[in-house]
């Protein structure tokens, strides 16, 4: 029975990969797991979105071009050639004027994966309804 508490205790003690939502300084959506980082950003100065996914401890490659795939209730695939590699090319960028689809995904979908010249890092989407709502939310804000 010990080894069995053991187990029971780490898995309690262990943080849970969550999806959150700020509105300070701008709107933000963000998620982490152990293989990269996703931050979905909206700044109605610009107005501008963007998308930033972040790997840890690896490198994306260099590819003419990135997409998302997500599924679940609401599949879709979304493909761009505007992407752009920063941060010694761990972080990968995306930035629009509008991000509907992308949002959509998130929030109506099980699975998202980033993917990109033979790379491929999937995100679950559990939980994140709440946050993409919130975040939709904030985008409708009138701006003071």
């Amino acid at each position: 029975m010990k080894p069995f508490a053991s187990l029971l205790a780490l898995i309690i003690a262990a943080p849970a990969a969550a999806w959150e939502f700020s509105a300070d300084p701008i709107c933000t959506l963000d998620h982490v797991t152990d293989e990269a980082g996703l931050r979905v950003t909206f700044d109605p100065s610009i107005p501008e979105y963007a998308i930033a996914l972040t790997l840890t401890g690896a490198e994306w490659p260099v590819a003419e071009a990135f997409g998302i795939r997500f599924e679940g209730a609401r599949p879709n695939v979304i493909a761009t050639d505007r992407h752009v590699l920063s941060d010694a090319d761990r972080t990968l960028t995306v930035r629009d004027s509008g991000f509907g689809n992308v949002l959509d995904g998130l929030e109506f979908n099980d699975i998202a994966t980033a993917l990109t010249g033979g790379a491929a890092v999937s995100f679950p989407l559990d939980d994140a309804a709440g946050p993409v709502a919130a975040f939709r939310a904030c985008i409708a804000a009138p701006s003071v």
